[in-house]
């Protein structure tokens, strides 16, 4: 149901704003009234530009937290450990235990990780792998 009503500003000011013309004699202007009324304020919700930035900022946020303890925040696997056999050498030791990792850089881990001084290795002693 609406009702008809006078308005003296412009039909689609708002409501006491100036009118953007001039303004006439008195306008009729449709108001809803009864169930209407509730149903028009209701209405859906409407962001802002800072709404819909906020909005944004914080799903970006919560996502690269949530990333970063993924990728950080893993399980700790232990290092493994090898014994030298006849023939080997640190170099193929490497290869053998961490394949995903450039042999040089490989080598200078292991010798990191056991306190080695040199490449050299003797058949027997046991060596610490470092996760790759």
């Amino acid at each position: 149901m609406t009702a008809l009503t006078a308005a003296r500003s412009h039909v689609g000011s708002p409501i006491g704003a100036p009118a953007a013309r001039p303004a006439r004699s008195r306008h009729l202007v449709s108001v809803p009234t009864g169930e209407s009324i509730a149903a028009q304020a209701k209405g859906g919700l409407r962001l802002t530009r800072r709404g819909r930035l906020a909005m944004t900022t914080t799903t970006l946020a919560v996502a690269t937290v949530a990333g970063a303890g993924m990728a950080l925040g893993g399980p700790a696997s232990a290092a493994q450990e090898v014994t030298v056999e006849r023939g080997q050498t640190l170099g193929s030791i490497a290869e053998a235990e961490m394949g995903g990792v450039p042999t040089r850089e490989a080598v200078t881990r292991i010798q990191l990780a056991n306190g080695l001084s040199s490449s050299h290795v003797h058949m027997g002693q046991t060596l610490t792998i470092p996760t790759p």
